[in-house]
């Protein structure tokens, strides 16, 4: 198993933020905030499942062709090779601890298929 990501690792993108929570041999938790308007690439991932808790806010979540509104307590499981992507149309941040599991944890593992910031 691979796991790229290290404790305190984080990045800022031009929807919000994400920092690593903890990490060990298949797995990877992460701590995200989504900006009031930002979305997140419609995308997928080859070798890793996710499993979104939103902690705060309220989310708009596509998961394959599924609309799903998510809030404050609720969670959504993305299944390896499922097209996903999640949205902040509030005006408050929407915040959601993620969980990956798999045999290769890396941000390579990122398929884009539309981003409104230009890097699909």
């Amino acid at each position: 198993m691979t796991n790229k990501y290290m404790r305190g690792q984080n990045d800022t993108r031009p929807w919000g933020t994400w920092e690593v929570i903890d990490c060990g041999n298949g797995f990877c938790v992460k701590h995200i905030i989504v900006n009031s308007g930002g979305i997140l690439s419609l995308q997928l991932h080859h070798f890793r499942a996710e499993h979104w808790i939103i902690v705060a806010g309220k989310a708009t979540i596509t998961l394959g062709e599924a609309l799903l509104e998510k809030n404050a307590g609720e969670s959504v499981f993305i299944p390896i090779e499922t097209k996903h992507r999640i949205q902040n149309s509030t005006t408050e941040p929407v915040e959601f601890i993620e969980i990956q599991t798999g045999n290769n944890l890396d941000e390579n593992d990122i398929v884009r298929f539309e981003d409104k910031y230009g890097r699909a």
